[in-house]
């Protein structure tokens, strides 16, 4: 996402989010389920514990911003200190 003619990409900080593009106009914890690895242990079957994936709510943060009249919102997802996902939200009119 390009803010002020510097662009914001996965892997940076909040900082580093609020330092290009400012204070977003809305922000909102959401949960996205995400395939997750875990571990199950039986007492009926012997051996290690046997390995799942399933589908597991993720807890992140996500900020809007406002991209002018006509442009697309700006919608990024924060996740354990860093910028997860940028996408574009729906139209501003």
């Amino acid at each position: 996402m390009s803010c002020n003619g510097a662009l914001v990409s996965k892997g940076d900080s909040p900082l580093s989010l609020l330092q290009k593009c400012g204070e977003p106009i809305y922000r909102q914890n959401v949960c996205v389920s995400m395939l997750q690895l875990g571990w199950v242990v039986t007492p009926y079957r012997a051996g290690s514990p046997g390995a799942i994936l399933a589908n597991q709510c993720v807890p992140m943060e996500e900020w809007t911003y406002d991209r002018g009249a006509g442009a697309f919102y700006g919608v990024v997802r924060i996740y354990n200190g860093a910028i997860e996902s940028v996408r574009d939200g729906d139209r501003n009119r």
